[in-house]
């Protein structure tokens, strides 16, 4: 059936529907029936190819060749001395598995986390059923369903138009037609060949579209791959989440420990040459000392670790009510400098209120506010329902003892001219008994523009000089009282007007009244701008309302100090790109604004180099919030279009909610911060130990030993240091630098420190179960370096101690500039890794059949109390430097809290 051929109540009746919907148990056996509005998904990697990507890593692929060398070392001593458990090549091997099938894991955990909050911000339609306006899931639409659309609507399938009101709608998705096509309900006209060009079908709507003025009914007529745009795609992939700059960082990062492992491998390879000479078995045992500098170079960990940590922080921000959208704006959170923010709704409450009129005859003027709105009246409820202004306008009327439903049927409407954000002010057209009369309400200035006359004690007047001074007047009265106020008129008419246009209907009217709204401010916004502002963060306030007003509620919320740093729409307008982007800091309130006015205010920041979020709910706000560097869509006044193209979504338009968010982007960003830190400070220290021990001339540690420490002593705890809280002052501090690299801030500095220090530690463990211990001597140790041998007490003390002292270290990461003894709350995420680190390798030199697997012996309790006894030391070392730090620090004026 070719529905846009047909009259509107025919395709009702072939899809068995009506103007009152379906009911819930019809769409819910449809939906059964021919399943889910949404096209098909492209096909997903299969578990083998993750895998597979998993093995090519670069650090992986060291890995894979050190075990395929271990395994021909292992087959060349067997064939020499008899056949042992090859545990390095088989430990090698299950870390490198292990490793995959986490990575696998990880990534499959993430997709799943990004569908779970999809779902939270998916789509919903409007839907009449049973007689009912509903919000439902998008996909959840059936054929038969009417559905409303309004600007602002991404069209969710196609659909007959039922009842149009200058509706126009973006249809280049599907078309390629860049001007926005206005719609209507009646019967298209086949042309030559019976049919009607898609382009041309003016009363149907397509998926894919966006309404951009008007509003609508329509009944779906196609869902899912029977739409347009699924004839046209075969299947459509889900965006695919982007690397965020840290990971690609450290993706770098990755590439130049493989190319520096390769190079030190090389190096020590050749001294081993040089040292015992060329042979067999001395080029065994020097490519068994380079594989087990290339395991203690390569933190196996430390991508699994930040991807976890990203997000465990992204699950906690929609906890928050901040959904994330791409894991980029996680980081970028953490360096925001400015906020833009809407006023109504995100600094206040969204709960308007009339509270103040003027005009003559007060019922007129509620009357012609009532019926100038699309919110209705639920009797149900007792209060209105639909856009909060409108809501406070019919519950206005509605305490005057004028209800909504019942006024309905005696000011029958006919037509309308709807609001748009360049007009200001919106139409409806009513038919009461045997005459036509029109309401126009809106901003007050642009009402009054239009105004050529006004009632004045009952009576209409020619509009004066004086009368218009005096509205002006009362207008000021109510804005210095930071009300919102609107304007209303009305025009008697002798017939219904030919077309409905603004410019034809809007004019010669007759000014009616006044009304002064509150939207109270949101109790928890005025301490997160103070919060901002400690944080070094600068709040804007954007809105479309009077200056006076947007002043007056800045100023309650400490945004401004006076009015000279507020600017209105039209003197932006009168300033150049150059002058405005020199000037921008000058302003923090920006009143009766253009959604283009934004995207000017967003440029000039970004210009300063100032890192920016922009919230926004209309369609006409997409531009700016892309152009933002962080994008907030609002997610229960926000229009489809801007939750689209918004890098986070507020799920309670709450502007303490960015604040709050801003702050956990820069507690993860500060824990990834640590846990790098403590992961490559871990791996240079048993470079270190490798590197001096081969040339003082002996052999510290085994690869599978190396595997142990950074697998299991190291992740856990890096893990934790994830879940670690914001550090006191972490919202004290000015945003850092977007551009800063990985080791800016001292990183670099402190890992090279804290390596060396675990490093020392470590040799002289060895030294004290070499020799107190294990009762050797210098010549022991290198005659059992020239045979490939490893010290046992030795090397069992320096594993124990190495291992500890990383676990013990993991502490000093809690801060990295604080002391961890002044610290308030205990991370028991790092107590519990802590502990079951020092049980696990506890039991690894303690229980001796795992300890020969490991090629380490039974320690006794006093090697066992001074390995962690030197373990423990790496605590007071670096509370040591902290203190000098800090020290240094307070003189340069810079504090730190804990």
């Amino acid at each position: 059936m070719k529905h846009y051929l047909e009259e509107s109540n025919v395709v009702l009746g072939a899809l068995e529907s009506s103007e009152q919907g379906l009911s819930e148990q019809e769409a819910a056996a449809r939906l059964e029936r021919n399943g889910k509005n949404k096209l098909a998904e492209g096909k997903k990697e299969s578990l083998l190819h993750r895998f597979l990507k998993q093995l090519a890593e670069p650090m992986t692929i060291i890995l894979l060749v050190a075990a395929l060398i271990s395994a021909g070392v292992e087959i060349y001593n067997g064939l020499q001395h008899g056949f042992e458990f090859p545990a390095d090549v088989v430990i090698i091997l299950a870390v490198v598995l292990i490793n995959a099938i986490l990575g696998v894991f990880q990534e499959s955990k993430a997709e799943k986390a990004i569908e779970a909050l999809q779902e939270i911000a998916a789509a919903t339609s409007k839907v009449i059923r049973d007689g009912k306006l509903v919000s439902v899931h998008s996909e959840d639409l059936v054929v038969g369903d009417i559905i409303v659309l309004e600007a602002g609507d991404a069209v969710p399938a196609d659909a007959r138009i039922i009842e149009c009101a200058s509706m126009k709608i973006e249809e280049a998705a599907l078309t390629g037609e860049s001007v926005p096509v206005t719609k209507q309900e009646g019967v298209m006209r086949a042309n030559a060949n019976g049919d009607v060009a898609l382009g041309d079908r003016k009363n149907m709507v397509f998926m894919g579209s966006t309404v951009v003025y008007g509003r609508g009914k329509a009944v779906v007529v196609a869902t899912g791959m029977d739409t347009e745009m699924g004839k046209i795609a075969d299947a459509l992939a889900s965006a695919q989440e982007g690397k965020t700059p840290l990971q690609i960082k450290l993706a770098g990062l990755s590439k130049i420990l493989t190319y520096l492992v390769i190079g030190i491998c090389v190096v020590i390879f050749g001294v081993q040459l040089i040292r015992h000479g060329v042979g067999f078995e001395p080029i065994l045992n020097s490519f068994m000392l380079a594989i087990s500098l290339a395991v203690a170079a390569i933190p196996e960990g430390l991508a699994t670790v930040v991807t976890i940590v990203l997000s465990i922080g992204v699950t906690n921000m929609s906890k928050r009510n901040a959904i994330i959208r791409k894991l980029t704006a996680v980081e970028t959170l953490g360096c925001t400098q400015i906020i833009c923010s809407d006023k109504t709704g995100t600094l206040t409450q969204n709960k308007m209120t009339v509270v103040d009129h003027y005009g003559a005859d007060e019922n007129l003027l509620a009357t012609a506010m009532s019926m100038c709105s699309d919110a209705e009246f639920d009797r149900e409820a007792k209060t209105a329902v639909g856009e909060p202004t409108e809501c406070a306008l019919v519950n206005y009327a509605e305490k005057l003892g004028f209800d909504k439903n019942d006024q309905k049927l005696e000011y029958v409407r006919i037509g309308e001219v709807p609001f748009d954000s360049m007009r200001k002010m919106m139409t409806t057209v009513h038919r009461v008994g045997d005459h036509i009369v029109q309401f126009t309400k809106g901003a007050p200035d642009e009402i009054l523009k239009r105004c050529t006359r006004a009632i004045v004690d009952g009576k209409e007047v020619e509009m004066t000089d004086a009368i218009r001074a005096e509205i002006l007047a009362a207008n000021k009265g109510m804005a210095d009282q930071a009300l919102r106020v609107l304007a209303a008129s009305k025009k008697e008419l002798v017939a219904e007007p030919a077309a409905y246009e603004a410019e034809a209907v809007e004019c010669d009217l007759c000014f009616v009244g006044l009304v002064g709204m509150i939207d109270p401010v949101r109790p928890e916004v005025k301490p997160a701008i103070d919060e901002c502002r400690s944080a070094g963060i600068r709040p804007i306030m954007i809105t479309g309302d009077h200056k006076d007003t947007a002043v007056a509620i800045a100023m309650q919320l400490g945004i401004i100090e006076d009015a000279s740093q507020a600017i209105t729409g039209a003197e932006l307008d009168n300033i150049s790109d150059e002058e405005f982007e020199s000037a921008v800091e000058k302003y923090s309130v920006y009143a009766r604004v253009q959604p283009e006015h934004k995207t000017r205010i967003v440029n000039a920041w970004r210009k300063k180099g100032k890192v920016t979020a922009m919230t926004g709910d209309g369609v006409n706000d997409a531009p700016s919030i892309k152009n933002a560097d962080i994008g907030v869509g609002m997610g229960i006044t926000g229009t489809d279009v801007t939750k689209n193209v918004a890098d986070m979504i507020l799920a309670d338009d709450n502007f303490a909610t960015i604040v709050s968010a801003a702050g956990e982007g820069r507690r993860i960003y500060d824990n990834i911060r640590k846990a790098i830190q403590f992961l490559l400070a871990s791996n240079l220290s048993e470079v270190l130990s490798i590197f001096f021990a081969t040339l003082i001339g002996f052999t510290i540690f085994q690869p599978v030993q190396l595997l142990w420490i950074n697998l299991i002593t190291d992740c856990f705890p890096a893990l934790a240091l994830g879940m670690e809280k914001p550090e006191a002052d972490v919202m004290k501090r000015q945003p850092r630098d977007s551009k800063e690299g990985i080791f800016a801030g001292g990183l670099g500095l402190a890992v090279f420190y804290q390596g060396a220090l675990v490093t020392l530690i470590t040799l002289a463990s060895f030294f004290v179960g070499h020799f107190a211990f294990g009762n050797g001597t210098w010549d022991s140790l290198r005659a059992l370096d020239a045979a490939g041998l490893i010290s046992d007490h030795g090397t069992t003390m320096a594993f124990m101690t190495l291992a500890l002292c990383e676990v013990f270290h993991s502490f000093n990461m809690r801060s990295l500039r604080g002391s961890i003894f002044t610290m308030k709350g205990q991370n028991k995420w790092l107590w519990g890794a802590g502990i079951l680190s020092l049980v696990l390798t506890s039991v690894v030199v303690l229980v001796d059949p795992i300890a020969r697997i490991f090629g380490m012996v039974h320690l006794t309790f006093p090697e066992y109390f001074i390995a962690m006894a030197l373990g423990f030391c790496i605590i007071p070392l670096v509370e040591i430097v902290k203190l000098v730090h800090r020290i240094i620090d307070k003189k340069r004026g810079v504090t730190h809290a804990n």
